[in-house]
């Protein structure tokens, strides 16, 4: 028995007033919409319409669940048509989460033309480094570059970008520039709070170096200022390293390379149900970002 459908029966033998006109409405005979009531009752062990030779009336359990019937095939159906509604003309809220320095500089723009494409849209933008839990959060969806992300992650990869060696002028005269990662050993590194082993390719094997410094932090731009003022090394993306390099604060380490490319991705709450509203942002930042290039 499908359920639903036979609550939707039930509800039109209960307005129409008979099996005999439900049945011409729905085109079969009276004996099919009278087996399915009758069956409706079984299923709920109770007697929904009272039936004599003459006429039928609604019972008192019938009344009762005629009411919660109608409620439920009401919000079936609303949900439907907002549904359809946001694929024709998208419309809610998107609560956002973005990485500080990428955000401002890269996605702000990006997201300031999605809202004037869709202004049924409502963006909640929270520019923050810290690995947010999407689903436990309330975030619709997070984008994060990362190198490595946790297995339990839904994610779409959307961009990517390059990890660059630099420091500045001052630094290597004072301290001399490091040939081989494992100079670095010998060198102060700038470190990302959450991110203290940096990682290496020679062509054959991926590898890593755990660094040491004495400054941490958890945004790239607050370390990009203390590699200019000739704090140590830096190991950070080109995005945050294009300015400085381009007036000379900081230099690019030739000795030191990283053949990896570090992802930028869109995380998800949930990999079965994504809403039409955030597919359609998902879609316009990798369109957007699939060919993103900083150093040009």
């Amino acid at each position: 028995m499908n359920q639903f459908e036979v609550m939707k029966l039930f509800v039109e033998v209960a307005e129409l007033g008979s099996f005999a006109a439900a049945a011409a409405q729905k085109g079969v005979a009276r004996s099919v919409v009278t087996r399915q009531i009758a069956a409706l009752e079984k299923h709920l062990g109770v007697q929904l319409i009272a039936r004599s030779t003459r006429r039928q009336a609604l019972t008192s359990a019938g009344k009762k669940y005629l009411e919660q019937c109608k409620a439920i095939l009401d919000l079936v159906e609303r949900s439907e048509s907002e549904l359809i509604e946001e694929q024709v003309r998208p419309k809610g809220q998107i609560r956002v989460s973005l990485p500080l320095s990428f955000g401002l500089r890269h996605l702000t723009d990006m997201l300031m033309e999605f809202a004037q494409k869709y202004p049924d849209i409502h963006l909640e933008l929270d520019y923050n480094d810290r690995m947010v839990d999407v689903a436990a959060e309330g975030y619709d969806i997070a984008i994060r570059i990362a190198g490595e992300l946790a297995l339990s992650d839904i994610v779409r990869k959307i961009g990517e970008c390059e990890l660059l060696f630099v420091a500045a002028p001052s630094y290597i005269q004072a301290h001399g520039e490091p040939q081989q990662p494992e100079d670095l050993l010998e060198h102060q590194c700038l470190q990302y709070s959450h991110h203290s082993r940096w990682l290496f390719s020679d062509g054959t094997r991926n590898f890593s170096i755990s660094t040491n410094g004495r400054i941490k932090a958890n945004n790239g731009d607050a370390l990009a200022k203390a590699a200019a003022a000739g704090m140590g090394i830096s190991f950070m993306p080109d995005f945050i390293a294009k300015d400085y390099l381009a007036d000379g604060r900081l230099v690019e380490l030739s000795g030191l390379r990283s053949e990896n490319k570090i992802g930028i991705y869109a995380v998800l709450p949930s990999n079965s149900y994504i809403p039409e509203r955030v597919r359609l942002l998902m879609d316009f930042l990798l369109n957007h970002l699939a060919s993103f290039t900083a150093l040009t």
